[in-house]
């Protein structure tokens, strides 16, 4: 992708070397289906899975909801401001472009409606950081805090998503980014927390099935985005997304993690679905395609 010399967002935080306040992110093992829990390894790749392109850490840990529960005045203090933590590498300057880019997409798509979009925060941190989500870790790698509408990213995980998933690329990085920012629309146009009320009245089993709609939605609007950026994009780019939402669709984890698939459990869809969906929102340009909740086929 070309990103050099473009704009950078100032929607960008820094908790680089302040660590975190020690807020637990809840303890417990994973379930995957089946009787008992899964060892540790099935556990690592099942967090990296949930927290690349969707849930926050805090639900899947069992610990805190996705709505969050630690008060604002508790978290540790950012910096806000134009270049913060943008300049600290290639790879940080990057993601602050990719960002921009965002914000350039989802503000034409409001206006058009008639509505102002809400920017979401950057946030990096490195090792340990603190959302309004709760400790946010490395170990469990980016994701979006709806209670802050912040997206946190230590930057480091992109060297996991190569070397452990084999999804490597600057544009797989952006998916990602892409993928977080998919959910901040969900977010401030009311859908996230309207799903997280029909989750509440439903089985565990009809939840996770809603939470996969929500999952391959973000894909879509990162699909989207990826297409109002085209001009800059660099052949193989596409495929680059196409191989991360590969590697990361929920049969394909569970296979490689236990070597079997529980449908039942998946909350993010399968590998198919996953390049399905981005393909979609790539080729139509259309944020009303994107609409997984009343599909007849995901």
């Amino acid at each position: 992708m070309r990103w050099r010399g473009r704009r950078m967002s100032d929607n960008v935080e820094d908790q680089t070397g302040r660590g975190g306040m020690g807020f637990p992110m809840g303890g417990g093992r994973l379930p995957i289906g089946g009787k008992g829990g899964m060892g540790c390894g099935g556990l690592v790749i099942v967090i990296v899975l949930a927290l690349v392109f969707g849930v926050d850490p805090m639900q899947l840990l069992g610990g805190l909801s996705q709505q969050g529960s630690v008060p604002a005045q508790q978290q540790a203090p950012a910096t806000p401001g134009e270049g913060q933590g943008c300049e600290r590498s290639d790879l940080h300057r990057f993601s602050c472009t990719v960002l921009a880019d965002t914000e350039d997409t989802w503000n034409r798509f409001f206006k058009q409606s008639g509505q102002d979009y809400p920017e979401p925060t950057l946030v990096f941190y490195a090792g340990v950081g603190q959302s309004g989500c709760g400790t946010a870790q490395s170990a469990t790698g980016p994701f979006y805090c709806p209670a802050d509408q912040k997206i946190y990213i230590d930057t480091s995980f992109f060297d996991q998503l190569e070397n452990q998933l084999g999804a490597g690329g600057d544009f797989a990085q952006a998916y990602v980014i892409a993928h977080e920012v998919g959910h901040h629309v969900q977010t401030i146009t009311g859908l996230s927390n309207q799903l997280r009320q029909q989750q509440a009245r439903v089985s565990k089993a009809e939840g996770n099935a809603l939470q996969v709609k929500m999952e391959l939605q973000a894909d879509c609007y990162a699909g989207l985005w990826a297409r109002t950026v085209q001009q800059q994009l660099e052949p193989g780019d596409i495929e680059e997304a196409l191989t991360a939402a590969n590697a990361i669709g929920d049969d394909r984890l569970q296979r490689q993690s236990q070597g079997y698939v529980v449908p039942d459990s998946f909350t993010h869809g399968t590998s198919a679905q996953r390049m399905s969906w981005f393909k979609r929102g790539y080729e139509t340009g259309d944020p009303n395609q994107c609409d997984t909740f009343s599909a007849r086929k995901l």
